[in-house]
């Protein structure tokens, strides 16, 4: 194995460290990634809790089930790990953030769906905007233009 000499080692490191400063991108992953995290770190500490006074309504989707929140919290903390992890490292960005929106974007979807189909009120179109909607109506394209992005940089 090559060493670098004391030059090539510093240049390295500048390269590690521009890879990890957050970007945009960086700060949009980051801000949703820590708020999936937060929301599952309730979920999962106090489950009662969060299906009772999250602003969302929750109990309009029928009866508390801790077991269900924590799977549920579990999920959440995987996709904001995933965002958090996005925003640093962009050589995995891609994956990372495609797996995170899939997960939320299908979330969303059940959402629309139960909506839309009149088993929740249509103040869940508001209600759900914030912490449902939203991460996937952003996300969706920022997966996009990672996609586009890569498909650029590989085929050059």
């Amino acid at each position: 194995m090559k060493s670098l000499d004391p030059q090539g080692r510093e240049a390295a490191a500048q390269r590690g460290r521009a890879e990890r400063r957050l970007d945009r991108w960086g700060w949009v992953y980051l801000v949703f990634g820590v708020m999936s995290i937060g929301n599952a770190l309730w979920m999962l500490a106090g489950p009662m809790h969060w299906y009772t006074d999250l602003p969302a309504a929750v109990p309009d989707t029928g009866p508390f089930n801790p077991h269900f929140v924590r799977d549920i919290g579990c999920a959440f903390l995987t996709a904001g790990g995933a965002l958090v992890w996005a925003a640093f490292d962009v050589r995995y960005r891609l994956p990372l953030v495609a797996v995170a929106t899939l997960f939320l974007t299908a979330h969303a979807i059940l959402h629309v769906y139960d909506t839309a189909r009149g088993a929740l009120g249509h103040d869940h179109w508001w209600l759900d905007f914030p912490g449902v909607y939203l991460p996937a109506l952003v996300l969706i394209p920022a997966t996009a233009i990672l996609w586009r992005n890569e498909g650029v940089s590989n085929a050059t």
